[in-house]
């Protein structure tokens, strides 16, 4: 990757969008600001997207995981997305952390300030790094962890209010390392390869895991601000515990903006990332999305990045590169400490490592 093509210098705070919204702004700053406006808003015109839905548990039993595989690898090959059921989290497991995620947002911004991110780090309580004056920031406020390894952990920035917080965190991502390994398995499965070798690849012991609460609140002119832009995600696989009520999230499929439904509250969304498009060397996409706002309600989410370790070399793993498929992306290491840049760029930082 050019290192020249951004600055290095990060730029100051910028104000939380929850305080915005209490000073009954009627259009959002310039700098939240799309002047062409956004294409395809929330609205009932927009196709929802035919989820594919997968049970974890058929994956991993010898009388059905065949029939499963096959479906997994239809869904990552159509889209490089699908829900999760049988995934062996409760619904009502699932509703904690909701409910913990909404009562930080609710806390005094007094509370929440306790654990602000740094100007130059993305980790605590914040929005937007402002890398650039040009710069079109994400209409969002979030919290984000690294949750493993536990000695990566900033615990001075995990809230302690509510007092369950940590607790459920730690639990919640305890949890989801089972369903990780069974999924990247299941994937190298998918393409007749050995089971191991995306896990391997990754790197279990030293592989990262960052959470991120969002809050998208209600947005004056969702026509001309979005949640989140455009972007294809720079971990393996990412693991989304969508609102139960409030749609926002889309996905590009064919130059369509697609609306992922909300119907199956306690099903876990779980999407390519762009190791997992070099690992196997492109029949896996990462795919693009986005999220909008609305002008009504607000909306959580809780996204969780499951990044192979740093110090691993990434690269297509042996089995998917052959005469008639030639190798497609370069080696890579450390991919995500340039990715933020190439995010609030609206770029692609996969296309650096393309052959």
């Amino acid at each position: 990757m050019d290192d020249n093509l951004f600055p290095t210098k990060i730029e100051s705070k910028s104000k939380s969008v929850q305080e915005l919204v209490m000073n009954n702004e009627l259009e959002p700053p310039g700098n939240y600001f799309y002047e062409d406006g956004v294409n395809g808003v929330l609205d009932s015109s927009l196709p929802l997207l035919e989820m594919p839905i997968i049970d974890i548990g058929r994956l991993t039993s010898p009388s059905t995981s065949r029939e499963e595989i096959e479906k997994l690898h239809s869904a990552l090959i159509s889209c490089g997305c699908f829900m999760s059921i049988n995934h062996g989290i409760t619904g009502v497991f699932l509703d904690q952390v909701r409910s913990v995620t909404a009562q930080f947002f609710a806390l005094p911004m007094e509370e929440k300030l306790k654990y602000s991110r740094a100007a130059d780090s993305t980790e605590g309580y914040g929005n937007d790094m402002i890398l650039s004056e040009d710069q079109i920031l994400d209409w969002t406020d979030r919290l984000y962890h690294i949750v493993s390894p536990e000695d990566k952990r900033q615990l001075q920035l995990w809230p302690e209010k509510p007092e369950i917080f940590r607790e459920i965190l730690q639990e919640y991502t305890t949890k989801l390392k089972v369903i990780v390994e069974v999924v990247l398995k299941a994937m190298a499965r998918s393409l007749n390869l050995e089971e191991n070798c995306f896990l391997d690849m990754y790197g279990e012991k030293r592989a990262l895991m960052m959470a991120r609460f969002n809050l998208f609140p209600p947005c004056p002119r969702p026509d001309r601000s979005l949640g989140q832009k455009p972007h294809a995600d720079g971990s393996a696989i990412t693991i989304v515990l969508q609102d139960k009520e409030v749609e926002g999230l889309q996905f590009l499929n064919d130059d369509q903006w697609l609306r992922v439904p909300v119907q199956l509250p306690h099903a876990l969304l779980i999407n390519v990332g762009d190791h997992i498009e070099v690992m196997s060397n492109g029949f896996f996409k990462s795919p693009v999305h986005r999220v909008v706002t609305n002008s009504e309600r607000e909306r959580t989410s809780v996204a969780v990045f499951c990044t192979p370790d740093p110090d691993n070399d990434i690269e297509p793993v042996d089995g998917v590169v052959s005469e008639t498929r030639p190798r497609l992306y370069r080696k890579m290491q450390d991919y995500q400490s340039k990715y933020l840049q190439y995010y609030q760029k609206g770029r692609r930082p996969i296309e650096s490592v393309k052959i």
